[in-house]
Formats: C-alpha cells, structure tokens, sequence
C-alpha cells in the first residue's frame, strides 16, 4: 500500500499558534471540521512561536487544553512545526491542511504552507474577520473601551450578520448539524428569548435537568475551561445538562473597570458556545441570580443547581436566592483556580515592550504577506 492510499481525505489537518482561543481560532477549525470526519490539530511551541512571530500569551500547556476543549478538535498535536511539513500530516493520514485566505510567513519571510500547497494538499476558508490575537494585545496596551457593545439589542440580538454567526458556533461537533441552544434575556421587561434552538436531544436534556453558571468568561483562558469541564462532569453524573450565562459589556466593566472586559460580549459568547462541555448560552445574563430569572428560565431549562467556581465569594449577595433555596453550588478547587483575567493582562504589560515589538514586526509581516497574496492570486488568475 503506497503513502497516497494510506492519506485520507476526511482526515483533515490544520495548525497554528492558537495563542487565547478566540472566536477567530474556533472559526477556523469550526470551517475546517466541515470539511471531514476529523480535525487533527497542530499547535506550535512557545520557542518557535517566538523565533517566527513574537512572545506567546499563553504558554503551550494552556494553549493545548483551549484546542482539547473546542467541540471540532478531534485531537490535538503539541508541538507541530512552524512551518507545515508534510510528513507530519502523513503520520495521522491526513491528506489535506487547511488556512484562513491570508498568508503565514516564517522568520525569513517565507510562506509558511508553500510546499503543501506545491503539493496540491492546501485548502483554503475564509478568515474570521475583526478578531486576532494581535487586536486583543492591541487592546490590552491601549487601555480603550471602543470595542464594548454598548447596546447589545442593536449591536448583537439586532445584527443579522452577528447572528449568523451565533447560530454557526451553536452546532454539534460535525459543525453542521444543530446542538446547542441560545438565549437571550432582556433585564427591562423581565424576558427571556430564544435565539437558536437546540438539538431534540439537548433540548430535552435541557428540560429534564440543567446546571447554570454565569460569568464574563473574558479572554477565555484555561481557568475558565477547567472550571467548565469540571461542572460537565458534575452534571454528567446527575445526567444534567450545562447552561452558562455570559454578562453584558456594561455589566463587566462596571465591576472591573478600565478595559475590561478585553473581548466584547459578542466574541465572549463564540468562545463559550464553541466549547465541549457548554449546552446552552443566555446573552446579556443579569449579574444576580433571582427567583424570577430562574423561572423563567425555566421555560426552556430546568435549573437545579447555580455552581459557582472555587474562589468565588461564599456570601455574594448576588447568589443569595439559590443560597437560600439551596441550590448553590461551589466546585471543587483546581490548579488554575487561582488564575483570574487580569493575570493574563499582566502577564501582556509586564512584557510591554516585547509585545509591542510583536506588534510593529506583525504590522511589518503582514505587509509583505499580503504583496504575497496579491501575486498569489494574480498567478492564480493567469492560470
């Protein structure tokens, strides 16, 4: 049996630096996985990360566990070249790698997919605009506000384009078929909405039994991934299912201030519902959890417990209700319990000026990157 008859086109092979798992990353494997029966992906090391780009944010070990955690990674591959090698995609038989339709250029400016794409095992899909790990250091380093929605009926539940997408991120782990189901609750009228229906099977489990967390889930990093892959498992053993309430931009920076949150609520519910161990999302989630809330949640959920993450405050006044009817409840503490959204933004200062020089040679690169996708496409149409 020849390499060729051993490849096979439904294994498909995608790599990068997944550096925060943003709604950009998970579009790209969401597109990816539409492709084929599996999704086999590479993430580059921290030092090869640095030699061809710049610092990395998140250190390898995080950046493995935001990959393991997307409902379309089939399995992860730590420590896949910079530069995309075939015989890498050969040992898990796949014939063909996929990218975003912009070019990735190594240390020496040389395009990074090259030699697959010589090779006729290059796919292309479209790059999910407005989101990249350089805009949210950018972001960071700023200090600014401008990305907030500020009017979330408008901005989000109003935007057909921002919904498309919403309705996207809910599918099942073939990302075609429906999974997951999307709320949206108006705190002025005291009601909630259903934006994307679930699965028959989600949508039952919903009804028999679920969980709720809510949070801002700002930069999505690994704190949050354990503390949800915990409460799957805790819902998993009751045969209940999982509903996480995402907070209103105004609602986050009220409580934090500055910048915060990082990531708009529109980009903080695609990491959400891209994420395993997530049945349901509601938009505009109300910082307190109230009887009323929960009944009317109750619509479409059957909450039986609020579980809350291992540091949070025992005597909240915003948990007060599911305190007192005993339905509170606090997971057990993990190694990134301690690891909050501002520790990830310090880690971005603290290193300010290496970040910033990322951001100048990233500004540098992608001008040469796209005089390369023009030759590339005007190739492309001579041919």
């Amino acid at each position: 049996m020849t390499k060729g008859e051993l490849l096979d086109e439904r294994k498909i092979w995608i790599d990068g630096c997944f550096d925060f798992a943003h709604h950009g990353h998970a579009g790209a494997l969401l597109q990816a996985r539409q492709l084929g029966d599996e999704l086999f992906v590479g993430i580059h090391t921290d030092e090869a990360i640095a030699h061809n780009k710049g610092p990395v944010v998140m250190k390898l070990e995080e950046r493995v566990m935001a990959v393991d955690a997307c409902k379309w990674s089939t399995q992860s591959v730590p420590g896949a070249p910079y530069v995309t090698e075939p015989r890498v995609m050969d040992e898990y038989g796949c014939k063909y790698v996929v990218h975003g339709d912009d070019i990735t250029t190594d240390a020496n400016g040389n395009d990074c997919y090259q030699q697959v794409k010589d090779m006729g095992r290059f796919v292309v899909v479209k790059r999910t605009p407005n989101i990249s790990t350089t805009d949210l250091v950018g972001r960071m380093l700023s200090g600014g506000t401008e990305h907030h929605y500020t009017d979330p009926s408008s901005q989000l539940t109003g935007n057909r384009e921002a919904l498309d997408r919403i309705n996207l991120y809910a599918t099942g782990p073939d990302g075609l078929g429906p999974h997951s189901a999307v709320y949206t609750w108006n705190g002025d009228s005291g009601s909630l909405e259903q934006l994307v229906t679930p699965s028959e099977e989600v949508g039952r489990g919903l009804k028999n039994k679920a969980f709720y967390v809510d949070g801002a889930f700002d930069l999505f990093f690994v704190a949050h991934i354990e503390f949800l892959r915990l409460v799957r498992e805790l819902a998993d053993r009751e045969n209940a299912r999982v509903v996480v309430g995402v907070h209103a931009d105004t609602h986050v920076n009220e409580f934090k201030g500055g910048s915060f949150p990082i990531m708009n609520q529109f980009e903080r519910t695609l990491c959400v519902l891209q994420c395993q161990y997530v049945d349901a999302v509601v938009l505009n989630a109300p910082p307190t959890v109230t009887q009323d809330y929960v009944q009317r949640l109750g619509t479409f959920a059957n909450i039986q417990k609020v579980v809350r993450g291992a540091t949070s405050p025992k005597n909240s006044e915003k948990y007060a209700w599911p305190q007192a009817e005993g339905l509170y409840h606090q997971i057990q503490h993990h190694r990134y319990a301690d690891l909050h959204t501002q520790d990830i933004v310090d880690r971005v200062l603290k290193c300010s000026e290496l970040y910033e020089e990322r951001q100048r040679k990233k500004g540098w690169k992608s001008q040469k990157e796209l005089q390369m996708q023009q030759q590339e496409a005007q190739q492309a149409a001579a041919n």
